[in-house]
């Protein structure tokens, strides 16, 4: 019994282990996005410095995983629930990395002329794409299949607003009274793809919340 005893808390520990790195991931694109709004540079960059600590903290977890899943073999849901950690943490990395490149893309763009409209697009974008997140962790931490469901419908807004963010940005570099603009345009078209991508991601951590609850592959999007 103390050995089931201490296997189970090595999977809750991986649990939390999970939602620290979520945690970390959550700030970093919201940071990141707060401070190409701002053009903030030295926030920027400690969003590009602070990718070394989230790689750091996902080899550790994916090397528990391993060790665990190696020295344990556990059998359904206790395995389902390893190799689903492993995944979340593929999905929560790429994240990472793609708010790397929206702090990244602040620099570029640092000191030319913001359209208005392409920034506000692009807050929007990101926080329907931060409440996917939450609500695919959420489904996660509650087992809730039907939030997990429900969570994609909100990709169908992200779209909206991507396709919002390439008519603007096609419409102000054809602006010919202002061609200081369109470097930054071309920019923001680049971002909604990176918070695109990070939306599938957060789709994929419903798809595997599911298949951890229930054992079914289903695809949400």
């Amino acid at each position: 019994m103390r050995a089931r005893g201490a296997f189970e808390q090595e999977l809750t520990d991986l649990q939390q282990d999970i939602l620290r790195l979520a945690s970390l991931t959550e700030e970093t694109i919201y940071g990141a996005v707060q401070f190409l709004l701002r053009q903030d540079v030295a926030g920027a960059n400690q969003i590009i410095s602070g990718d070394v600590l989230i790689d750091k903290l996902a080899q550790e977890i994916e090397d528990k995983c391993v060790k665990l899943i190696a020295t344990q073999q556990p059998i359904a849901h206790d395995l389902r629930l390893s190799i689903t950690s492993l995944k979340f943490l593929v999905s929560l990395e790429r994240m990472a990395d793609y708010a790397v490149d929206i702090a990244r893309a602040t620099l570029y763009i640092y000191g030319y002329p913001l359209n208005r409209q392409l920034m506000e697009y692009t807050s929007k974008m990101s926080r329907v794409v931060q409440q996917m997140i939450k609500e695919a962790l959420d489904a996660y931490v509650n087992n809730d299949t039907q939030r997990a469901r429900e969570m994609c419908s909100l990709d169908d807004e992200v779209d909206f607003i991507s396709a919002k963010i390439f008519q603007e940005a096609v419409r102000a570099m054809r602006e010919k009274t202002q061609p200081q603009i369109v470097i930054p345009a071309v920019y923001f078209l680049l971002i909604s793809r990176y918070l695109e991508r990070i939306a599938d991601h957060a789709t994929n951590i419903g798809e595997e919340v599911i298949f951890l609850i229930t054992g079914e592959k289903r695809e949400l999007n």
